[in-house]
């Protein structure tokens, strides 16, 4: 609560000048027509489902392990290490992007999503929920990163604002959603259901980004 405070103390401080491409680029093209581009819906759907994976296991993961009797200790180790495979890629992850593409990305998390669910199913002592969240972690890291970059792709400067807050709004109400239901799942259905919940949802990622690959390659103006 106490760093809560201070941070909106400080937030009263910030002052960000005006936007210049803003008022440069005059006011855009409607929003339903940006978000029918390819580029601009596949990366949507790609953020709002990393988003929703990583929150409905990472959620879940607390519960998960007192149901198997695992200490508060090894819970805590579990939850390290996710934050750690979280926010630790973003120091390379631009330069990944900037090297190899930002779909290839997007892929390479995705598989370690799949990873990541592979192993839950695999077991449930400690090793197994450490190795998966950790792949959570870096997966989500790699396939949100990449989504975001995508969607800069799709929009002019002065369209940026309502582009970005649409996708936030997508995104956060996926999280909302994700963490309301992880633990009714997990109460009536079981640890395994909530892993086997995220196989559809990151084939459905693949699928689209190989399509806006495919895409790509034959009119690469269209996408």
């Amino acid at each position: 609560m106490g760093f809560a405070i201070l941070s909106l103390l400080l937030a009263q401080l910030l002052r960000l000048p005006p936007s210049a491409d803003t008022d440069t680029a005059g006011v855009g093209r409607p929003l339903r027509q940006i978000l029918r581009q390819p580029t601009c819906w596949v990366a949507i759907l790609t953020a709002a489902s990393a988003y929703g994976i990583m929150n409905l296991l990472m959620v879940a993961t607390p519960l998960a392990m007192e149901l198997c009797s695992h200490p508060y200790a090894a819970t805590a180790l579990v939850l390290q290490w996710h934050v750690i495979g979280m926010f630790l890629p973003g120091l390379f992850t631009g330069a990944l992007i900037s090297r190899f593409g930002i779909l290839p990305i997007i892929l390479s998390g995705c598989v370690l999503l799949f990873a990541c669910v592979a192993v839950a199913l695999n077991g449930v002592e400690i090793g197994h929920f450490v190795v998966a969240l950790t792949l959570l972690g870096v997966g989500w890291n790699f396939a949100y990163t990449g989504a975001t970059t995508l969607l800069t792709q799709s929009y002019r400067p002065a369209e940026k604002t309502r582009v970005q807050g649409c996708n936030d709004m997508i995104v956060f109400v996926t999280m909302i959603t994700s963490s309301a239901s992880s633990g009714v799942l997990l109460q009536e259905r079981g640890w395994e259901l909530l892993n086997y919940v995220s196989i559809p949802l990151v084939l459905a990622v693949v699928l689209a980004v190989i399509w806006l690959w495919a895409r790509r390659a034959l009119m690469p103006a269209s996408a």
